[in-house]
């Protein structure tokens, strides 16, 4: 079957005044433009790309992602573009079932693992590789986008930072109109935009969901601890030097996901919920433990991660001292910090189920 096209608007959701649709439009186009930037520096300009994608964006993206989910997910330029389908009118607009919703999740959790260790083997260093991987990220993202509804199959599903949005989102600071979706569609459910303090153990309808939640939660302080004592390679010469890059991540997790079963027995089911925020809190902390000290020259292996050398300049302690207080508040504002049933976005008026029928086609 063919792809029926209809003329669809690209309106605000909620009640928001001119000036406050107008400045949301501009934030999102400000962030794409500076992601088309990026993109550019990489492909032309590697040095500068490389230093702006992994060593700040990156740096900055999980405290917003513990912070303000919602703000990430109005302006992700990945997410912009491949709504494009939506938005326009060119989307099949299928429906996807809990089970292949949560094939989509684990893929992305598998995908996830095996790319961030090639960082060290080639991203880290290599510009026109990087643009590549966010290339064919993106024709993921945009065509499935033209099959499924909404954020139904990229940005809730086979986006591999998805899996870290609901296990750091769990506690935003506040809920922020829905810039992408005008009406919900019942896409997917629950959707993870508008359900407050979702997590990964909070979908559990599939098989699929019950493994790729608890394995993700488990793994992912270990595989963050051991990606750090890897060091970039220059060249890989050998499929053994391409291995090594996978070995300290994977004894990593694989040593906290052990930790973590084992708690999850022990542990009343019903403070899941506080075990699942102890291994959020401690995979971001983890990052930024390491990830801080690196940016500012005092990372173990010299100039790797590297923002802004400063170990001549600032004593030791000051960064150590930086770093503990990221710590400290990442294991307050998760774990400690009262649960305030913020969800990302706010959910906008649900489509009536005759316009629903009316504008799906099956493809």
């Amino acid at each position: 079957m063919g792809i029926k096209i209809a003329r669809v608007k690209l309106k605000p959701v909620g009640r928001l005044s001119r000036a406050s649709v107008l400045i949301w439009r501009t934030v999102q186009l400000v962030t794409w433009l500076a992601g088309v930037a990026i993109l550019f520096s990489l492909t032309f300009y590697p040095s500068i790309g490389l230093l702006a994608f992994w060593n700040v964006l990156i740096p900055a993206a999980p405290v917003l992602l513990v912070v303000f989910t919602g703000l990430w997910r109005n302006i992700c330029p990945l997410a912009t573009t491949t709504l494009l389908p939506r938005h326009l009118g060119l989307s099949g607009r299928k429906t996807v079932s809990q089970k292949k919703s949560g094939v989509f999740n684990f893929v992305a959790v598998i995908v996830l693992f095996v790319v961030v260790p090639l960082r060290h083997a080639i991203f880290n260093t290599n510009g026109l590789a990087t643009a590549i991987l966010i290339i064919g990220l993106t024709a993921c993202g945009v065509a499935v986008g033209f099959v499924y509804e909404w954020k139904s199959a990229w940005c809730s599903g086979l986006c591999p930072i998805h899996p870290v949005e609901k296990l750091y989102g769990g506690n935003v600071i506040a809920s922020v109109p829905n810039l992408h979706c005008d009406l919900c569609c019942n896409c997917v459910a629950p959707c993870p935009d508008s359900t407050h303090n979702i997590d990964p153990a909070h979908v559990t309808k599939s098989h699929p969901h019950r493994r790729s939640g608890p394995f993700f939660t488990g793994c992912l302080p270990g595989f963050i601890w051991g990606w750090f004592h890897v060091p970039d390679q220059r060249q890989i010469h050998s499929l053994y030097e391409l291995v090594k890059v996978y070995e300290m991540p994977f004894l990593g997790m694989a040593v906290t996901f052990a930790l973590y079963l084992i708690l999850q027995k022990i542990v009343n089911h019903k403070y899941e919920t506080y075990l699942t925020s102890f291994f959020a809190a401690s995979a971001v902390s983890c990052y930024y433990w390491y990830r801080l000290p690196e940016l500012f020259g005092f990372g173990h292996y010299s100039k790797d991660g590297l923002l802004v050398n400063l170990k001549d300049i600032v004593p030791a302690p000051a960064i150590s001292s930086f770093a503990v207080a990221a710590v400290l508040f990442f294991f307050y504002w998760m774990l400690f910090r009262e649960k305030n049933r913020k969800s990302w976005l706010v959910r906008p008026a649900f489509a009536k189920k005759s316009e629903l029928k009316r504008q799906r086609t099956i493809v």
